[in-house]
């Protein structure tokens, strides 16, 4: 049995074109984004077709036990072990389901980055050990199981163990796919978190600088949950936002977060900005006398001034920007987008669907890319990004019985 999966394994590294769907239950946890991809070769000479995309939003019921995982308060340890396992039966419902659809025969590899409950990438220490950490649920053994097909998961774990943060993941795409030698270009994902990749002209990977700005769409969707008594779970469009005014004195108390001060290499979740954090919002606003729409407007004043202040202050002295990119749910927020591109002008904010890529599936692409490039034996982290000592080989691997 070992030495067939090490033959398919082998097989599978010869093959010049391979099929690879990705997977990714993002921070905003909506739903699963399922990206089926053609590649070709590995690394700087990856070329990529996208075949088929698709969002499955999660039941209500299941996205409901999800949210109670993210806080130590609704959390338990039966229900993280429980939900580990239902969700890889999801995860492997929704790749079987892509692939049915797109009615082009078997693929060759999944990639699946399931869902993320905690993450603490920050120094610590327990019983004198350190407490960096990740977890992400949605176990892959049941994916490679259900579905027959080769899984990678688990990609952000090497990347901590080396001294990293185990994020951002997305600026080896952007590295190998976007670089360009004479346009120096920001790549903003607008997601749960929002997060940036700056790569100037004739970029090497230590040129590269990757971040989250901060919430994205986080804060403003836990708002319209809140005051929607669940009804509704984002501003669609930005319309709600659209409504409301801007409250100056919340908006300088939300950018006095520390977050927002402190220097790359960095990332953040739902420990800073959650729905305890989301709370304290709530409550601050309602003291100041403000609406439930004004209280929209602001937070999303807030995700496009850390945006552009990140831009401002913390990449490199001297740095331009010829042109940025956007992807993630985000984009679709109209308000927020139209916004971002007032407080940047002249720099022209493009849709990220440009290059190729529907903005919404980049991140299920990201994962169909780093398990071609676990396959391939390819480091995938950019230390410079995530502040590991070292670029490693990102993921495990689990064979398909």
């Amino acid at each position: 049995m070992t030495s067939d999966i090490f033959t398919r394994i082998w097989r599978l590294r010869q093959k010049q074109v391979r099929r690879v769907l990705g997977l990714i239950s993002g921070t905003s946890a909506d739903g699963i984004s399922a990206a089926l991809t053609e590649i070709n070769g590995s690394g700087v000479e990856t070329r990529l077709n996208v075949v088929a995309f698709r969002t499955f939003p999660y039941p209500t019921a299941l996205r409901r036990e999800i949210f109670k995982l993210f806080s130590p308060d609704t959390s338990t340890v039966d229900r993280i072990c429980e939900m580990n396992f239902v969700l890889g039966e999801f995860l492997a419902e929704c790749a079987n389901r892509l692939v049915k659809e797109a009615d082009l025969g078997d693929i060759d590899l999944i990639g699946s980055h399931g869902q993320t409950i905690y993450h603490s990438p920050r120094q610590g220490e327990v019983c004198g050990y350190s407490s960096r950490s990740t977890f992400q649920i949605g176990e892959p053994s049941i994916i490679a199981e259900r579905t027959g097909v080769p899984t990678v998961a688990d990609f952000r774990k090497a990347d901590i163990a080396a001294g990293g943060e185990g994020a951002p993941l997305t600026p080896y795409l952007d590295f190998i796919l976007h670089r360009h030698m004479e346009l120096s270009r920001v790549f903003q994902n607008i997601g749960g978190i929002a997060n940036l990749t700056y790569l100037p002209a004739t970029a090497s990977p230590q040129d590269i600088v990757a971040f989250d700005t901060g919430p994205g769409n986080m804060l403003i969707d836990a708002v319209v949950r809140h005051y929607s008594s669940g009804a509704l779970n984002y501003d669609d469009r930005g319309r709600l936002a659209s409504r409301g005014t801007v409250d100056a004195e919340l908006l300088d108390e939300l950018l006095s977060h520390p977050y927002f001060a402190r220097n790359p290499p960095k990332t953040t979740g739902r420990k800073e900005f959650g729905e305890a954090f989301a709370l304290r919002v709530i409550s601050r606003g309602e003291e100041l006398g403000l609406g439930f729409e004004s209280i929209v407007a602001t937070v999303t004043a807030l995700t496009v001034e850390s945006i552009a202040r990140a831009y401002e202050y913390l990449l490199p002295e001297g740095s331009t920007i010829d042109e940025i990119y956007i992807s993630g749910g985000g984009a679709r927020n109209m308000f927020l987008i139209g916004d971002l591109r007032s407080r940047l002008d002249p720099i022209p904010v493009l849709k990220y669907d440009r290059l190729g890529i529907p903005c919404e599936a980049k991140e299920a692409v990201l994962m169909a890319v780093l398990a071609n490039e676990h396959i391939s034996a390819n480091p995938s982290n950019l230390p410079k990004a995530t502040g590991a000592r070292k670029a490693v080989v990102l993921g495990n691997l689990h064979p398909a019985s």
